[in-house]
């Protein structure tokens, strides 16, 4: 019989997509690897997945532990699922600016969660702050640690890059990903460059975050704005994005951003969400950048489903002047524009 071993052996392994739109509209092949198609809805089931099977193996979370995070929502979900599947408990802080549809998600998982108000990583009550004091607090609490936990970044180097280098015979030109924990973008990024040093690594940043300001001009100084973007948009070089080797990064707004959440439906079917939309904004870019007959690959992060409260209401779009309006891909020339 061909089978997996339960909801962790069904983690990984996603197809890789190809978009005729955007690659008729580059000349170039243009790939998503299908994220939203892991068990838990995500990219983040491999991080959780990753992260909870180190802590095991090092003695650090044993039966009847309860597992913590600080999370936008989707490492929450992939860690729920996983502590069900393993015997543990799971406690999730979770900013309170987060999709109703989440917390819901969370919760009907089993998983306690506790909605805080947002605030920035060096305030002593951001999420991550309030989720570490939190774990140390309770008999077998063990700390997720996403950001800071390289266990993440080493799960994409076993499996999402492999995975990519083996979908395109090893003919991948380029890489791009947004970065919440970094862990995807260093891993796939990792990997890739030891099978081929020349492939174009790069970040897909919105606005209010300041990786692109790292990559291109190496501070954090540069991260005006904001965006509506949920579990992306870092203000801080976390651990698994520190020593990374990526090429360069894009900054872009959330206008063509929503605008390729109603395209990719209209134009592929896909109901994907903003991050996975910033994304493919990002491979655009460089696909243009690179000329035609290049393959670039990227990732769709998850669903549309964890978005349809806000993404998918009007009347939240009309309060964010985010209303898509285009009809076709004009709305891409957009993308070129950093400020």
């Amino acid at each position: 019989m061909n089978t997996t071993k339960g909801f962790a052996g069904t983690v990984g392994n996603t197809p890789l997509m190809r978009l005729k739109s955007l690659s008729d509209a580059t000349g170039c092949e243009i790939l998503a690897k299908a994220e939203f198609l892991n068990p838990g809805g995500s990219v983040k089931d491999r991080a959780a997945l990753g992260i909870i099977s180190d802590a095991e193996a090092k003695g650090l979370l044993g039966l009847g532990g309860t597992v913590v995070e600080g999370t936008a929502g989707n490492t929450g979900i992939g860690l729920a699922h996983v502590a069900q599947a393993r015997g543990y408990k799971t406690i999730i802080v979770i900013p309170e600016t987060q999709s109703l549809e989440k917390m819901q998600y969370l919760r009907a998982l089993g998983a306690e969660v506790r909605a805080v108000p947002a605030k920035p990583y060096r305030d002593p009550d951001n999420y991550n702050h309030v989720a570490k004091r939190l774990a140390a607090s309770i008999p077998g609490g063990y700390w997720a640690n996403q950001f800071d936990n390289t266990a993440n970044r080493d799960q994409h180097i076993k499996s999402t890059g492999p995975e990519i280098w083996q979908n395109t015979d090893g003919r991948v030109d380029g890489f791009v990903s947004v970065v919440g924990t970094g862990g995807t973008l260093a891993g796939v990024a990792t990997y890739l460059k030891s099978r081929n040093s020349k492939i174009r690594t790069v970040c897909a940043d919105p606005h209010g975050a300041a990786i692109w300001s790292w990559i291109k001009h190496g501070n954090l100084d540069f991260n005006a704005g904001s965006s509506v973007t949920e579990g992306i948009g870092q203000n801080r070089v976390t651990a698994n994005l520190a020593d990374a080797p990526i090429d360069d990064a894009y900054r872009i707004a959330d206008q063509p951003i929503v605008e390729m959440v109603y395209a990719m439906l209209r134009l592929e079917g896909l109901f994907i969400g903003a991050s996975a939309a910033l994304n493919l904004c990002g491979a655009y870019r460089l696909a243009k950048e690179l000329g035609p007959g290049h393959v670039i690959v990227t990732i769709l992060c998850d669903s549309g489903n964890r978005y349809v409260s806000r993404l998918f209401n009007p009347d939240w779009l009309r309060e964010k002047n985010l209303t898509p309006t285009s009809r076709d891909l004009s709305f891409l020339a957009t993308v070129f524009n950093d400020m």
